[in-house]
């Protein structure tokens, strides 16, 4: 981790609204799922935003996260080494962070590396782990472990086909949209220019 004196003044107030963004119940949560889906015998960290991201810090759990989600044979990241080099770890994060574009997951959905490694942001970490479970239960495609109550599912496209003459006779139909004219009338109306009769 860098070794970063105190924030004073603006810089303060800013990290406090950022940290202040971070949800403990959140934490548990993907705690849980990333033990249940990586499917090992992972240790469960001490809960708070500083053992979270030692846990994930050096890169290994989230690679293993996202190769757990592909069908055995098709994982995209080959090689996962569990070192203590720092370059070596952050690269490892960053490989996390390409997979997790290529699954699914919007880019402005992906925390930046330094979020996790320095521990700058740690509620994008979980805005990225949030929306990859969403993807994940939403694909339904049998990689996904876990309760799938833990993450809300997508909104799936749902395209719909119409005929021609339907569609011309939709061009028939007033929607309601463009307003009524029944009941209207000009009585009462005064010509444009004509001063109001007040009686």
């Amino acid at each position: 981790m860098a070794n970063r004196g105190p924030s004073y003044g603006l810089s303060r107030e800013v990290q406090e609204k950022i940290e202040q963004k971070y949800d403990p119940e959140l934490e548990s949560r993907l705690v849980n799922w990333i033990i249940v889906q990586c499917g090992e015998q992972i240790e469960h960290p001490p809960p708070g935003r500083q053992h979270f991201q030692t846990w994930l810090m050096d890169g290994t759990l989230l690679c293993k996260l996202i190769n757990s989600l592909h069908p055995k044979g098709n994982e995209p990241i080959a090689k996962i080494s569990e070192t203590k080099m720092a370059f070596k770890q952050m690269e490892q994060i960053s490989q996390f962070l390409k997979a997790a574009e290529i699954y699914g997951v919007r880019t402005t959905d992906i925390f930046q590396t330094v979020d996790l490694w320095e521990g700058k942001d740690m509620a994008a970490v979980q805005r990225t782990l949030m929306a990859l479970g969403s993807l994940a239960v939403t694909k339904d495609d049998g990689c996904y472990k876990g309760d799938p109550s833990w993450f809300h599912r997508k909104a799936q496209q749902n395209r719909r086909g119409f005929s021609e003459e339907q569609l011309r006779q939709g061009q028939n139909v007033i929607g309601l949209q463009m307003g009524s004219n029944k009941g209207a009338s000009q009585s009462g109306m005064t010509g444009y220019g004509m001063p109001r009769q007040i009686i």
